[in-house]
C-alpha cells in the first residue's frame, strides 16, 4: 500500500511521533492506521508524545569547553528525581559532549548523530524509558582566548542547577586563575549584561522610566523639595548609575573582594572579560502549581 503524506500527517496529530517514526509504523503495518498506532505503542514512541504537554521544569544545565569554546546545554525533566537519576544524567553528559562538538544552535544539536541516532531520537527513547517528558530547551555557546566554566549546586561533574562561561583575554594561566572566581560571582550575582553597552536599551529605558517617576513623586511629597534641576542633573543620573554599577558584571562590586569592581579586579589580574553566559534550569518556565489534596483527589476519582 502507498503511504501518503496525509497519512502520515494523520498519524503524527493522533499519537505525537515524528514524521519518520510515524511513516516507519504506516510501513510496517501496510498503511493500518490502528496497527500503526500500536506499533509506536510497542515502541514506546505514542507513549512519549502522551507526555509531551507536562511542564518540564526541573533538570539539569551541562556545560563543557575545549580550546576557547564553550557551551551551556539545558534539559529540562518534569521531577528533580528524575534529574538525579544516573541516566538522565548521562544523556546530558552526552548531549552537551554532542553540542561542544557540533551546535550553533538547539536544531543543529537535535539533528547531530549520537552513537548512530539523532539527539532527537535519543531524548524521544529516554522519555519512553525513563516516563517523564524531557526537552532539550536551551543551548549557549561562548568562544574566547579563554573560556572558563563553572557549574553551581552540582549533581555531579559537569552538571547541576546553574551553568556559567565566561571567556577572558589575556595570559591564560591567569585567565583560568581568576575566571573560575569570575564565574563563581556571575552564578551569584545574574547580572544582566556584560556592560552597559551591552544592556537591552528597553531595560534601561524602562529603569529610567521608573526612577523619574520615583524621584518626582518623592520631591512633590517632600517636606522640603528639591529645584526641578537638581531632580534631573544629579538624582536620576545617580540612581541609573547604582543601577548599572548592581546590574552590570563589569560595573558589579566583586564578591571576593568587594572593594573591586569586577572590571578593575580583572585589570588587577592582567586579563579582560569579553563575554559570559549564565544558564540556569528552568528560568522562564511557568511552573503549574497544583493543590495536592485536589490532585490525590482528581487522581482516585480517574
Amino acid at each position: 500500500m502507498t503511504i501518503t503524506a496525509a497519512m502520515v500527517k494523520e498519524l503524527r496529530e493522533s499519537t505525537g511521533a515524528g514524521m519518520m517514526d510515524a511513516k516507519k509504523a504506516l510501513t510496517e503495518t501496510n498503511g493500518d492506521m490502528e496497527a500503526a498506532v500500536d506499533w509506536l505503542r510497542t515502541k514506546g514512541l505514542a507513549k512519549a508524545a502522551k507526555k509531551a504537554d507536562r511542564v518540564a521544569a526541573e533538570g539539569l544545565i551541562g556545560v563543557a569547553v575545549s580550546n576557547g569554546r564553550g557551551v551551556a546545554v539545558e534539559i529540562n525533566s518534569e521531577t528533580d528525581f528524575v534529574a538525579k537519576n544516573e541516566d538522565f544524567q548521562n544523556l546530558v553528559r552526552e548531549v552537551t559532549k554532542v553540542a561542544l562538538q557540533t551546535g550553533e544552535s538547539i536544531e543543529v544539536v537535535k539533528a547531530a548523530d549520537l552513537n548512530g541516532e539523532t539527539v532527537e531520537q535519543v531524548l524521544t527513547n529516554a522519555i519512553a524509558r525513563i516516563g517523564e517528558n524531557m526537552t532539550l530547551r536551551r543551548l549557549h555557546v561562548l568562544e574566547g582566548d579563554t573560556v572558563v566554566s563553572y557549574v553551581h549546586n552540582a549533581a555531579t561533574e559537569g552538571m547541576g542547577k546553574i551553568g556559567v562561561l565566561v571567556a577572558l583575554k589575556g595570559d591564560a594561566a591567569k585567565a583560568q586563575a581568576i575566571g573560575k572566581q569570575f564565574a563563581m560571582h556571575i552564578a551569584a550575582t545574574a547580572p544582566l549584561s556584560l556592560s552597559e553597552a551591552t544592556l537591552d536599551p528597553t531595560v534601561l529605558e524602562r529603569e529610567l522610566a521608573v526612577q523619574t517617576a520615583k524621584a518626582l513623586e518623592e520631591n512633590a511629597t517632600s517636606a522640603k523639595p528639591k529645584p526641578e534641576q537638581v531632580i534631573h542633573n544629579n538624582i536620576i543620573p545617580g540612581r541609573m548609575k547604582k543601577f548599572l554599577a548592581e546590574n552590570t558584571l563589569l560595573g558589579q562590586a566583586f564578591v571576593i573582594n568587594p572593594d573591586l569592581t569586577v572590571e578593575a579586579a580583572a585589570k588587577e589580574a592582567g586579563v579582560e572579560i569579553t563575554g559570559y553566559a549564565r544558564v540556569a534550569v528552568g528560568e522562564g518556565i511557568e511552573k503549574k502549581e497544583e493543590d495536592f489534596a485536589a490532585e490525590v483527589a482528581k487522581a482516585l476519582q480517574g
